[in-house]
């Protein structure tokens, strides 16, 4: 075949009639070349450096719809935030290998998206071998077969209920998967795509209770409501479904007796219902049950000290009315302290043979989650950033960590980090060192307490005790020391916390 004009030989050299070649090549084969590129995946990308694993929350495109490169496809649980996870590339996408509530290994696929509708069936047939493997996986645990097992006992001891078998099964299936429910803590978690599609429907997202894990609202549940008015609602909805078959009444009354023991319809579970089961851990508390084991193999120590507060509870209520929280005034304590202290917001370097000293002061404070574990949101810059702000900074922190709404960077960028338990009466507590960092301080409640001044004199003073924890290889007894006389002497001294 032709494919262009006569050229001299000493026009190309070797290396130029390669590429030729392999142009040619490339023609010929350009069928089979556009195939292989046809389809595309996407993989469970890294949201934070110790991710090894995430959880599909919600899918925000459904199979067959269009999406372009840079659109939210899908919302990830990683171990500390919910995040949405865009597309590279522009298509349809044209399967989905992990489900809602599935969890994949960081780097496997999880959807094929196709070039076009032409692609669309060889993006199915590539998810036939791997939803086998991973998206079959957590659709059987979320329980269709035990659920199906428990529907199937009964109508097999009942011979009566011949005709039945096939209505039931699909009865329990249909009403489990949606249940929407409100959540018992009140608080509202819809998909970043709910909440668009709410704004543009004009849904109010109170008026919803979600289908989504933990109750979260998806666009699925928005939809619904502006169709036929199923938000809230509709909770009770799922055991419609049992009803139209009239003729076997029977049937239709034995799936509720199964599904009763089964579905785990509170979000917060009795006491009762927990003993003696077991439960897997959630991406959050495994990512902090890691955390913990590697802490142990950091040589610590601790240096208590008792601080009065009297000085600092008396600014506390001159600017709480300012929007001043606690939180914040002990951040910029700390802040302040640490500004003469570089080694106890250092961290000790991977091979135990250096020490790195970091640019900022970023204030790290723990954060219980109702679902379980803790978080450490990150106030940044706190030896500088005026305590008005501080204040607001936390506040917003803190309701966006328990929306699952932190960026990695507002979690894992923590230099010293601080756990007060005084809120909940805690006298005293030790806390254990967070990997990569110095020090961590543990803050107890502050309580009435006798006291005896310089000159033999008794009183009574408010006292807050406070335990810092140490890594050993980078900070020494007299450091820390040092350290809590100067967090003792701005405490006690807080007027410079203002300025």
């Amino acid at each position: 075949m032709q494919v262009t004009a006569p050229i001299s030989r000493h026009t190309l050299h070797g290396s130029q009639l390669k590429v030729r070649h392999q142009k040619l090549l490339a023609t010929r084969r350009n069928q089979r070349v556009e195939t292989c590129n046809a389809v595309k995946e996407i993989f469970m990308p890294a949201l934070s450096s110790t991710m090894t694993e995430g959880k599909i929350v919600s899918w925000l495109k459904s199979e067959g719809d269009k999406i372009t490169k840079g659109e939210s496809v899908v919302v990830v649980e990683s171990d500390k935030a919910d995040m949405d996870v865009e597309s590279f590339q522009d298509g349809i996408l044209g399967a989905i290998v992990i489900q809602e509530g599935g969890v994949a290994n960081v780097g496997a696929p999880i959807a094929y998206v196709a070039e076009s509708d032409a692609d669309l069936q060889e993006a199915k047939s590539k998810v036939g071998g791997a939803s086998n493997g991973n998206g079959a996986a957590p659709a059987s645990k979320e329980v269709p077969k035990e659920e199906v097992a428990k529907v199937e006992a009964p109508v097999a001891a009942k011979s009566e209920a011949a005709p039945a078998p096939p209505t039931p099964p699909p009865a329990p299936a249909a009403s489990q998967a949606p249940a929407p429910q409100k959540r018992a803590d009140g608080r509202i978690i819809a998909t970043p795509y709910a909440k668009k599609l709410a704004k543009e429907l004009g849904v109010d997202l109170n008026s919803l209770a979600g289908s989504g894990p933990a109750g979260r609202i998806t666009a699925s549940d928005v939809e619904g409501f502006k169709k036929g008015g199923n938000g809230a609602a509709t909770a009770p909805s799922p055991a419609a479904p049992a009803t139209p078959p009239a003729a076997p009444s029977q049937a239709a009354q034995a799936p509720p007796a199964d599904m009763k023991p089964s579905t785990p319809q509170p979000v917060s579970t009795p006491v009762s219902e927990l003993k003696g089961t077991t439960e897997p851990f959630n991406a959050l508390q495994a990512a902090v049950a890691k955390n913990m084991v590697e802490s142990l193999k950091v040589p610590e120590f601790r240096v208590a000290y008792s601080i009065n507060t009297d000085a600092l509870d008396a600014l506390y209520k001159r600017l709480k009315p300012k929007g001043v929280t606690m939180s914040g005034l002990l951040a910029k304590a700390a802040g302040v302290a640490l500004s003469k202290f570089p080694t106890l917001y250092a961290a000790c370097t991977a091979d135990g043979k250096g020490i790195t000293y970091n640019e900022h002061i970023n204030i790290a404070m723990a954060v219980t989650m109702p679902d379980g574990g803790l978080i450490t949101p990150v106030l940044k810059d706190a030896d500088s950033t005026d305590i008005y702000q501080i204040s607001r900074n936390w506040a917003d922190l803190v309701k966006r960590a328990r929306a699952k709404k932190l960026a990695p960077d507002e979690f894992n960028s923590g230099t010293f980090t601080i756990s007060n338990m005084g809120m909940y009466g805690a006298d005293t507590f030790d806390a254990i060192l967070p990997p990569g960092t110095a020090a961590i301080l543990a803050v107890g409640g502050s309580k009435p307490t006798v006291t005896v001044d310089d000159n033999g004199r008794f009183g009574v003073q408010k006292v807050m005790k406070c335990n810092l924890t140490c890594d050993h290889r980078i900070v020494y007894g007299a450091g820390a020391a040092e350290f809590m006389l100067k967090l003792k002497s701005v405490i006690e001294n807080p007027e410079q916390l203002t300025f």
